[in-house]
């Protein structure tokens, strides 16, 4: 399961809307929390079901600051248990595997003179002890010092109220993967400020029950947060099953389609089924290939930005940023256009229908000894199971393998022997 919380900073211009459709369509996350999207409910319902969430709960904003909406398209039955312009609390109810957790999108006061009473609003929400919860996103503090870079020092004693109003929940913070910091302001250098504003935290009854998660910090295109995506089950293995074959009517949209239907069909000279075998495996591959090719300029782009983003800021740097977001955006336009120019249709939207399987620990220690990922030689990323061991048998192998005695004879030409 994916749930992503954002602080989006406004959803009031369509080209906002098209983008973070566009980025909820790469994701797929099957629960979003968005905050200050600064628009009414009936609004936020309209793009919430652009987006594909017909399922949600969306509070108005209060003028041009503030609204919240929580949404969501999986197979839990979800109550709605209380919500106001700080918070949407709700409980999730598993049909298939029969447990509930709770989840709470949370919104911090920005103005340092109301933070005391989101704390408040916190401990009034811990009324549930046995039951696992989630609290998720922009808490707008600080936990540690560590986690503001430049600009005004932050407060101990307002890091210190956090801290304290955590620990009275029983909350403790789920970490992160990615760039350390989700806000940022100021594109030169000189006024340049990063802090760690947005995250999850969890009770004891959550990290038992979703013991192998991780929560990574996306690179984005606009609002000063970026969006952070949390991910349960990750060593989750769907049983594999034979796919029947679908003609996609996306398919009909490209120009290519045609030529390749008949090169298809001419290429085989055998019975209908056999042409018709033929011809479903190969548009099947066909397309696969026209996908990756347009992902292909996308996914660098969003490697340069993340690259960007985690490199020490300069002048240049930062210009190149909002270049690389630039480029990223127009990207996301250019296939709203394409689609709008060949389709005179609404999205089709697609519901998540990922199955859910669940393991629980009985102890803090092996949540925090578990090895979720590995970085190897070539700077990749290995998360699955066999891969860790594989590389952590290939590391020892290697750390205790002599390599090969040298030649001593250059240590010992500058000694001398005398006979004694």
């Amino acid at each position: 399961m994916k749930l992503l919380s954002w602080n989006v900073r406004g959803l009031g211009q369509s080209r906002t809307v098209n983008r973070l459709k566009h980025m909820l369509q790469d994701v797929n996350p099957a629960v979003i929390f968005l905050i200050e999207t600064k628009l009414q409910c009936k609004r936020m319902e309209g793009v919430r079901k652009l987006c594909g969430y017909s399922n949600g709960i969306d509070v108005a904003s209060n003028g041009r600051s503030g609204g919240l909406s929580l949404a969501w398209k999986t197979n839990s039955q979800v109550k709605v248990r209380s919500y106001s312009n700080r918070y949407i609390d709700v409980i999730f109810e598993e049909d298939i595997d029969g447990f509930s957790w709770r989840c709470t999108g949370f919104y911090g006061a920005p103005e340092v003179e109301n933070r005391e009473a989101s704390w408040d609003l916190l401990h009034s929400l811990d009324d549930m002890l046995d039951t696992p919860w989630l609290v998720i996103g922009d808490f707008n503090e600080l936990l540690l010092a560590s986690e503001k870079r430049d600009g005004r020092i932050q407060s101990d004693s307002q890091m210190n109220s956090f801290r304290t109003a955590l620990m009275d929940c029983n909350l403790d913070d789920i970490g992160y993967r990615g760039q350390w910091y989700t806000w940022e302001w100021g594109r030169l250098s000189s006024n340049n400020i990063r802090e760690r504003l947005d995250r999850g935290v969890a009770n004891p009854a959550w990290w038992e029950l979703f013991n192998d998660y991780q929560l990574d910090h996306l690179v984005h295109t606009f609002s000063d947060h970026c969006p952070i995506l949390l991910t349960t089950g990750l060593n989750d293995r769907l049983r594999s099953r034979k796919q029947h074959f679908r003609f996609e009517a996306a398919w009909l949209l490209e120009e290519s389609c045609e030529g390749e239907v008949l090169k298809l069909w001419n290429s085989c000279s055998g019975s209908i089924p056999d042409r018709l075998t033929l011809v479903s495996s190969g548009l099947e591959l066909w397309f696969n290939k026209i996908k990756k090719e347009k992902k292909i300029s996308v996914k660098a782009l969003q490697q340069r930005l993340k690259e960007l983003n985690d490199s020490q800021p300069s002048d240049e740097k930062l210009e190149e940023i909002l270049e690389t977001k630039l480029a990223l955006n127009m990207e996301a336009d250019r296939e709203k256009i394409y689609w709008e120019q060949r389709a005179r249709a609404n999205w089709l939207k697609n519901g998540d229908r990922n199955t859910h399987y669940f393991h629980s620990f009985a102890t803090n220690r092996k949540r925090k000894n578990r090895i979720r990922c590995l970085i190897n030689d070539s700077n990749e990323e290995i998360q699955y199971e066999e891969g860790i061991e594989k590389m952590a048998m290939d590391y020892f192998s290697n750390l205790f393998t002599t390599q090969g005695v040298a030649d001593p004879s250059v240590i010992l030409e500058g000694i001398n022997f005398p006979i004694t």
